[in-house]
């Protein structure tokens, strides 16, 4: 169970951080659950720093 929790986190981070480096808004977060939203919201803040320092074109 515990590999299936972290699986579901890890790709919930992911996905907030995609949405991050596409410029899309927080408030898109799908997820209600406070644990998965909150790792949503991390890789999203984890993209917005990225794009910030240049890694990523505004434009994309």
């Amino acid at each position: 169970m515990k590999r299936q929790k972290r699986d579901r986190l890890e790709r919930a981070h992911a996905q907030g951080y995609r949405a991050g480096v596409t410029g899309r808004s927080k408030e898109i977060c799908p997820y209600q659950n406070l644990d998965v939203r909150s790792q949503w919201l991390g890789g999203w803040r984890e993209a917005m720093e990225d794009r910030g320092t240049g890694l990523y074109n505004k434009g994309m």
